[in-house]
C-alpha cells in the first residue's frame, strides 16, 4: 500500500511558476534550476503528468526560460498573471481544475513571493503540495530558507527532483525507469 504522502502518477501535476527570462540575472542560480525543472518536465511528459505554466506579467518580465519552453508539451499553453498566486488567477484554477488532479509538484521562482503564495492557496484548496525544493529559488538565500519552513509548517511536503521522480516510478520494473535513470545521471 502506497502512503498517502507520496507522489502518484494518476494524481500529480506539474507546476512551474514565474521562471522567466528577466529574473535570470538577478537569481544567481537560476541557469541550474532551470535545467533541472526543465529535466522535471521532460519527465512529467514521459509519465503523462499534466503540467502547468505560469508567468508573471511577461510583457514586462518576458516568456519562461528558454531551457523550460523547449522541453514543454506543445499544448502547454503559460497563464498569465498579475496575482502574486497562481490560484489568483481564474484561468489557472479552471486550468488546474480541468486535470481532475490533486497532488501538486510545484518549483519556480521566488520562493518567498509567487511559490509561498500558490503553495498557501493550493493547501486552502485542499490539494496536496510537494514542493521540490531543489527547483524552487529566490534572490536571497534567506528568503528561500524563510519560505520553505513557512511552507512546510503549513502543510506542504518537502522533496527534490529524484524522490519525486523515483516516487513517480514505484519501481525498476516502469516502462519510463531506464530513461529517467538516463536523465538524472
Amino acid at each position: 500500500m502506497q502512503h498517502e504522502n507520496t507522489l502518484h502518477q494518476g494524481q500529480a501535476a506539474l507546476l512551474i511558476i514565474d521562471m522567466q527570462e528577466a529574473f535570470r540575472a538577478a537569481i544567481s542560480d537560476f541557469a541550474e534550476t532551470a535545467v533541472r525543472i526543465a529535466l522535471v518536465a521532460h519527465a512529467a511528459a514521459l509519465f503523462d503528468v499534466p503540467v502547468l505554466v505560469t508567468e508573471q506579467y511577461p510583457k514586462g518580465l518576458g516568456r519562461t526560460a528558454g531551457e523550460i519552453g523547449a522541453v514543454l508539451p506543445s499544448a502547454v499553453q503559460p497563464i498569465e498573471k498579475m496575482s502574486f498566486s497562481s490560484a489568483g488567477e481564474p484561468d489557472f484554477m479552471t486550468s488546474l481544475e480541468a486535470t481532475g488532479k490533486r497532488q501538486i509538484i510545484v518549483c519556480g521562482i521566488e520562493a518567498h513571493i509567487c511559490v509561498n503564495q500558490t503553495t498557501h492557496d493550493l493547501l486552502a484548496h485542499g490539494f496536496q503540495v510537494h514542493l521540490l525544493t531543489d527547483c524552487i529559488t529566490a534572490r536571497q538565500e534567506s528568503n528561500k530558507a524563510v519560505a520553505f519552513a513557512k511552507m512546510q509548517a503549513s502543510g506542504a511536503l518537502p522533496s527534490t527532483t529524484e524522490m519525486a521522480l523515483f516516487e513517480l516510478l514505484r519501481d525498476a520494473g516502469h516502462r519510463q525507469f531506464k530513461i529517467i535513470q538516463k536523465l538524472i545521471k
